[in-house]
C-alpha cells in the first residue's frame, strides 16, 4: 500500500463524511436502514469507522442522500478503495487491536494513563515479552512473539525523525514496583524509561503511592488527537475481549480534563525521573 494511506484512518474520514451527507438529507441512521434493507448496526458502524465500507456501500448511500455531484461520489467511492488497502500491522496477521495501531499510526499526539504497567511505545523488548507471556499464558510462543514484534514497530513513531509522535505518559508508582521477568529485567525497562524520558517530545511523569486516590484510580486510558482537524480526538479504553472508542465531544473533554488532574497531582518531569532512577537502583541489589 501507499505509505500515506492509513486506511483506518480513511474509514473515520469516509464514515464521518457519510454521517454529514445523511445529516443533511435530515434522516436517522434506522430510516437509512429501512431502505437500503439492511442492519441499523451496519450503518452505525460504517458511519463510526469500525467496519470496512464497499464502493458499492457507498454508492447506495450517495442514492439514498441524494448526492447529485458525481465529482463527491467518486471522492468517497475512492475512500472507500483506499480504506480497504493493509496498513502494515496486517502483514502480521489477526491483531485484536489493528483499529487502535493504525489511530495510533496517524496521531500527532497521545496522552496516556496506565496505573499497572509501563506503556507500550516505552517497552524494552525483552520487558514486553515477559507482560504479553504473563497477562496471556494460554497464548502460543509464535502468538506472543508476533505481539512482541508488532509493539516493537510501533514504536516507529516515538522515534521517527519527521514528526515524531508527541508521548505524554503518565504512571502509577505500581508500574514500577511491578517485577515483570525478574529484578535485571526490571532494572533495564526502568533505565529505558529514563533514557526515553529525556526525548524532547516525550513527557513521563508518575504517581507515587503517597498521593492516594486520584482521578485515574479506575483504571487504564489513552487520548489521540490528530494532525488534521476533520479528525476528532479519540479516547482509547483497552478490553479483555473488546476495546472501547469513545469520539463524541463531551466525552473526550471529561477523559481530558481527568488527564490534566493526572498531571497536576504526579510528580513534576524531573521528580520523575529521579523517582524512577532511585526505584531502578533498588533492583540492583
Amino acid at each position: 500500500m501507499a505509505s500515506n494511506v492509513n486506511p483506518t484512518v480513511r474509514r473515520r474520514r469516509l464514515g464521518q463524511e457519510l454521517r454529514r451527507l445523511r445529516e443533511l438529507k435530515g434522516m436517522t441512521a434506522e430510516e437509512v436502514a429501512e431502505r437500503l434493507l439492511v442492519s441499523q448496526s451496519k450503518i452505525s458502524r460504517l458511519e463510526n469507522g469500525r467496519r470496512s465500507i464497499s464502493q458499492r456501500d457507498v454508492r447506495d448511500l450517495c442514492g439514498v442522500y441524494d448526492v447529485e455531484d458525481q465529482r463527491v461520489v467518486e471522492s468517497l467511492m475512492q475512500m472507500a478503495k483506499d480504506s480497504r488497502q493493509q496498513g502494515w500491522w496486517h502483514s502480521f496477521g489477526d491483531i485484536p487491536y489493528s483499529v487502535y495501531i493504525g489511530l495510533e499510526t496517524d496521531a500527532a499526539s497521545l496522552r496516556v494513563y496506565d496505573p499497572q504497567v509501563v506503556p507500550g511505545l516505552l517497552q524494552t523488548r525483552n520487558y514486553a515479552e515477559a507482560l504479553i507471556r504473563g497477562a496471556l499464558p494460554e497464548t502460543p510462543a509464535a502468538d506472543v512473539d508476533k505481539r512482541v514484534q508488532v509493539r516493537m514497530r510501533r514504536q516507529d513513531r516515538v522515534y521517527a525523525s519527521e514528526t515524531p509522535l508527541r508521548l505524554w505518559t503518565v504512571m502509577d508508582e505500581a508500574a514500577l514496583r511491578r517485577v515483570v521477568g525478574g529484578p535485571g529485567l526490571m532494572r533495564d525497562q526502568l533505565d529505558h524509561l529514563v533514557e526515553q524520558s529525556q526525548l524532547p517530545h516525550v513527557t513521563v511523569q508518575v504517581i507515587p503511592f503517597e498521593m492516594g486516590a486520584h482521578p485515574g484510580i479506575n483504571g487504564q486510558y489513552a487520548i489521540l488527537e490528530f494532525p488534521d482537524a476533520s479528525d476528532s480526538s479519540v479516547v482509547y479504553i483497552e478490553g479483555v475481549t473488546s476495546d472501547l472508542y469513545l469520539e463524541k465531544s463531551g466525552d473526550v473533554q471529561k477523559y481530558s480534563v481527568m488527564y490534566e488532574h493526572l498531571r497536576a497531582q504526579a510528580l513534576n518531569v524531573e521528580q520523575s525521573r529521579d523517582f524512577i532512577s532511585k526505584i531502578a537502583k533498588d533492583y540492583a541489589r
